[in-house]
């Protein structure tokens, strides 16, 4: 092996690949699709520790398991330590195997109340929440966070040095600001900078969509572990190649087309099965056309699918664009 385990407390992750919680994408479905493909930890959707409070269903969906993912990390958001704390506990009681805390999501209904990568523009905020957290479950805590909220307040080392007094153990750090969304590059040279500042460990996010671009830059930075997230989407085979590399193999290549076609089916038949198919089909339409991506007519035939209305028809039309390109190649001889 070219990469050790990632050791958070008493948990030896292997391999070192993370997948990245996603607003409405890392379900329960998703993570158990894709934790074979050689993820070593998956972590829900971030979760608002407020709706936690307040018990609905569809809040209590989100940080439900299988139990084929695991571990699994439930990420908590919110700005108050109390309401963090109690949400971290009823995590815990739920099958957590980690609490992960969300100091970087930059979406606007999220730091419009304070959480998120808006806690950044108060660290002494960020110490209590995580103090709180840590006091209140007997599992890891960890945290994910950006560079700060913007150029001109680049807080991520103090935080993370606050993070490790305060008992979190391990910190993940997306190289951008939450003011930079998801423009421009993620700089990692503030991973490695990052890395050499504190004693837990750290690991690494942002802008990692090739198998070797991965690898040097975990290497370089010196970080413990890397988390993958939009790259992953229309395409898990992105974890399989990084597996292969830490274990000292060269990458398998991506399927051809009709692979990954069929794996798309397997996705959206599951989702269909567990949310039913309102709730499945809407969902399933954007990662149809990431699987989609670099197949000939892939254009049209997202247009097509993104006006489907039921599972049937968008499965059809799937298996009829899996013929096509298996029978392309006899065509043109």
């Amino acid at each position: 092996m070219l990469s050790a385990p990632l050791r958070i407390g008493s948990m030896d992750i292997w391999p070192p690949l993370i997948l990245a919680p996603m607003s409405g994408v890392t379900n329960r479905t998703m993570r158990a699709l894709y934790r074979p493909f050689g993820l070593g930890l998956t972590v829900t959707e971030f979760v608002s520790s407020n709706a936690l409070a307040y018990g609905s269903r569809r809040t209590m969906e989100m940080i439900d398991q299988h139990g084929l993912e695991k571990p699994v990390a439930t990420q908590l958001w919110g700005d108050d330590p109390a309401t963090m704390a109690s949400a971290a506990r009823l995590v815990r009681e739920c099958g957590a195997d980690i609490v992960d805390i969300n100091f970087g999501c930059p979406a606007p209904k999220v730091t419009k109340t304070n959480g998120g990568s808006a806690c950044l523009r108060d660290p002494d905020r960020c110490e209590s929440i995580m103090r709180a957290v840590v006091a209140a479950v007997d599992c890891p805590v960890t945290m994910k966070m950006r560079l700060g909220w913007s150029d001109d307040a680049l807080v991520y080392v103090d935080v993370a040095r606050r993070a490790q007094d305060a008992g979190v153990q391990a910190v993940t750090l997306h190289a951008r600001t939450a003011k930079q969304f998801y423009k421009g590059d993620a700089d990692w040279e503030h991973i490695a900078r990052l890395k050499a500042a504190v004693d837990i460990p750290v690991i690494g996010n942002g802008d990692l969509d090739d198998p070797h671009v991965a690898m040097r830059r975990m290497r370089d930075s010196g970080v413990d572990a890397v988390m993958l997230g939009r790259a992953t989407l229309g395409n898990p085979w992105l974890i399989s190649q990084i597996r292969d590399l830490m274990e000292g193999r060269e990458p398998q290549p991506l399927p051809a087309a009709p692979d990954r076609l069929r794996f798309a089916l397997v996705h959206y038949r599951r989702m269909v099965e567990e949310l039913g198919e309102p709730r499945a089909v809407p969902q399933m339409r954007k990662h149809v056309a990431l699987y989609l991506k670099g197949i000939p007519g892939a254009a049209s035939l997202r247009e097509r699918i993104m006006r489907l209305d039921f599972a049937a028809e968008a499965i059809a039309t799937i298996e009829e664009t899996i013929d096509r390109l298996e029978q392309a190649p006899a065509v043109a001889a």
